[in-house]
């Protein structure tokens, strides 16, 4: 992969697959979006527009098709967990070549998935830290003032994991390559996880849960990190709790936003990933297992 103008496909050009199609777009690189015929059709004739205090306001043009047709260097998954295999027919590994398939889904049970499925050495996981809404197809609202990605991938060659970074870079996130996949999924997971099922469970804004409801905050904290530690990722529950009181009071995660327009809901990949994570080790998560429950049967009242 050279350093100079990639090819990159962008499987799902929703609100962080289409932020990232339009900043490689604007930055020289040849992009193409995969996505149904009339989405497809109307980023071909309009491009995709980005809204974003950090990144400007501007419209970047970009190919789309319904299907890979031919070898790209990268090819980024940004679809829903709950979306994945039905996506997935979109990428034939005969159309991949030999690209970098770069999955940005949440949760630690989905490189595995893919390795099975594609050829494990180009399977390269990265995690995100953006806020970031599609509103319509090809208009993008970038709200948060950061977008971070750390991209990983053991077997993937470092020089291709490096030179997808600096494409990346470039273009305006801030990224790096992390050298540790199962920490650097952990570290997402240990983050995302009470922050998800606590948002969603009560329908309440961080600032709320963060009041109303610290002491379950707290144990989830120590439940995740207890499990994250039993397979070499990070473990710091205090951090994390103090990263969550700096957070505005209105931030709402993307599984509560999901359920509050009635889209699927990411419960498997994030809980339920979580207890078997958990079970697997032997560990003891009563919080979250009773949360996971609830949530996947809401109250008939």
């Amino acid at each position: 992969m050279a350093n100079n103008e990639l090819t990159v496909a962008i499987l799902g050009p929703g609100g962080v697959g289409g932020l990232l199609a339009a900043l490689l777009s604007r930055a020289g690189h040849r992009v193409i979006c995969l996505a149904g015929e009339e989405t497809a059709h109307t980023l071909r004739t309009d491009g995709i527009q980005v809204r974003s205090a950090g990144f400007g306001d501007f419209t970047a043009p970009v190919e789309a098709d319904t299907e890979l047709r031919e070898p790209v260097d990268a090819c980024l998954i940004t679809v829903k967990a709950t979306a994945l295999d039905t996506a997935l027919t979109r990428v034939p590994a005969t159309a991949l070549g030999d690209a970098l398939l770069v999955p940005f889904l949440n949760g630690v049970e989905h490189p595995a998935h893919l390795r099975a499925r594609y050829t494990p050495t180009q399977v390269a996981p990265a995690a995100i830290r953006v806020e970031s809404t599609r509103v319509a197809p090809g208009v993008i609202e970038h709200g948060s003032p950061f977008a971070e990605i750390d991209l990983t991938g053991d077997p993937v060659p470092r020089e291709r994991l490096d030179a997808l970074a600096a494409a990346l870079r470039t273009a305006g996130p801030t990224t790096r390559v992390l050298p540790d996949e199962t920490a650097t999924l952990w570290a997402k997971m240990t983050f995302l996880a009470p922050l998800a099922l606590l948002t969603t469970r009560y329908g309440l804004p961080l600032g709320d849960v963060r009041t109303r409801h610290r002491e379950e905050l707290t144990a989830l904290l120590e439940e995740t990190a207890a499990v994250s530690l039993s397979y070499g990722g990070p473990s710091d529950p205090a951090g994390a709790l103090a990263r969550y009181d700096t957070f505005p009071p209105q931030t709402k995660s993307s599984m509560q936003r999901d359920a509050e327009a009635g889209r699927p809901l990411e419960l498997d990949a994030i809980g339920g990933a979580l207890l078997r994570a958990a079970e697997r080790q032997g560990i003891a998560v009563p919080v979250t297992a009773r949360l996971v429950r609830e949530l996947a049967t809401p109250p008939t009242d």
